[in-house]
């Protein structure tokens, strides 16, 4: 397992430019753990306290925003390190197997990660944060890389002292207070380069790195939280009452699901390893494709909160939080959409930025309206999106990726 040569754990080029099939294992996994994090949100706005204690709503969107992130740290870090070293090699492997098993820990604890799974869940994520860069650190000895590593594992290893104390000395109200400020520190120093004092820093998005596996990686991603999004739909109204209101609601919720999936592929999300390959600085464009994605992802699992919602009560008074998910999930979708499409193509098309601004709209306007109608208000807009694409493409040749670094 352990390479005698490290340089063996690095990139082959085309022989490794394809996400392994273990990889997309992984992504089964995240599947799961996104749908935990959905029924935890839907249960934050569904239940007594929403109705009773409208604070306790945003201290779940926040709670809910803050699993999302700590997902997608894990999901980033273990895409970003296949990306960078060889995916088959057996090293490699058994840090995305031992990740899968600790993202299935964080899943399964995921609903009650602020109450009573608050060790099961933090037990996952550092597992999964801790161990990559120590293996990697061990075999990669003497390799330029490896003080990238220990960088990592010192950082890592510093911020579990907050994870832990949130674990043992808050409760479920004060978690955040220790845990946020962990989270943080971590996205800050993946973007500062590791700093760490007598270590010095990388070069934030620098660095040798298999564009055409990243790209690939973001659209897989993509697609999990989209599959999710069925994943929930389907469920709901299988289980739920089944009545003319709530089959309309599914259907609009499948049309969206179909709306957002085109809306994504059109173009930039079928070129994008090509505008890495074209890309002056590749590592820079899969980092700041990274941010895009997030937004991306988080819109649509956003969006798959309110398809649920819709599905479960499509009539009667829409209570704000409810309008706010059912309407900004596209806008969440929209923003990261368009910072995407940026940075494929050095340019936004102006029918996003209308359909975003119609949404926020329309947010005030539909106050009294039931949730049925304002998730059928947020498809009419996509639809307007998609449309534009359409007419936009027709008669013309495919439009090239132009990357703006």
């Amino acid at each position: 397992m352990w390479p005698k040569d490290p340089s063996s754990l690095l990139h082959k080029g085309e022989a490794t430019r394809r996400a392994s099939f273990l990889e997309l294992f992984f992504d089964l996994v995240l599947v799961f753990a996104l749908t935990r994090v959905v029924a935890r949100a839907v249960e934050d706005l569904t239940g007594r306290a929403a109705i009773h204690q409208p604070e306790a709503v945003f201290a779940g969107a926040a709670k809910t925003v803050f699993l999302l992130l700590t997902l997608w740290a894990v999901w980033q870090s273990t895409a970003w390190t296949t990306s960078r070293y060889d995916p088959y090699q057996p090293l490699v492997q058994l840090i995305v197997l031992v990740t899968l098993v600790a993202s299935m820990v964080m899943g399964v604890a995921a609903p009650r990660a602020f109450s009573t799974d608050a060790d099961l869940f933090v037990a996952g994520y550092l597992i999964a944060q801790l161990s990559r860069p120590l293996l990697l650190a061990i075999a990669l000895r003497g390799h330029e890389r490896q003080r990238l590593e220990l960088r990592m594992l010192i950082t890592h290893s510093a911020m579990a002292s907050l994870w832990i104390l949130g674990v043992f000395f808050a409760w479920s109200g004060t978690r955040l207070v220790f845990w946020l400020p962990a989270l943080g520190i971590e996205y800050v120093a993946y973007r500062s380069g590791w700093p760490v004092p007598g270590l010095g820093r990388s070069v934030p998005d620098s660095g040798p790195i298999a564009g055409e596996h990243l790209a690939e990686r973001y659209q897989q991603f993509f697609l999990v939280a989209l599959g999710e999004a069925v994943l929930v739909t389907g469920l709901t109204y299988a289980n739920g009452q089944r009545n003319p209101a709530s089959a309309a609601a599914f259907t609009v919720t499948i049309a969206m699901s179909i709306l957002i999936w085109r809306i994504y592929f059109y173009r930039a999300g079928q070129i994008l390893a090509e505008a890495v390959r074209q890309s002056r600085r590749p590592a820079r464009i899969g980092s700041s494709a990274a941010d895009s994605h997030l937004l991306i992802t988080s819109g649509v699992i956003i969006t798959a909160i309110g398809f649920e919602l819709a599905i479960t009560h499509p009539t009667g008074h829409t209570p704000v939080p409810w309008l706010v998910v059912i309407l900004g999930g596209p806008v969440v979708y929209l923003v990261g959409r368009s910072r995407f499409e940026h940075e494929v193509f050095n340019r936004v098309s102006p029918s996003r930025l209308v359909a975003i601004g119609l949404l926020l709209t329309l947010i005030p306007a539909l106050l009294w309206a039931p949730p049925l109608v304002a998730l059928a208000s947020a498809g009419l807009v996509l639809t307007g999106v998609a449309l534009a694409d359409a007419r936009r493409a027709r008669g013309k040749p495919p439009e090239p990726p132009a990357p703006p670094m």
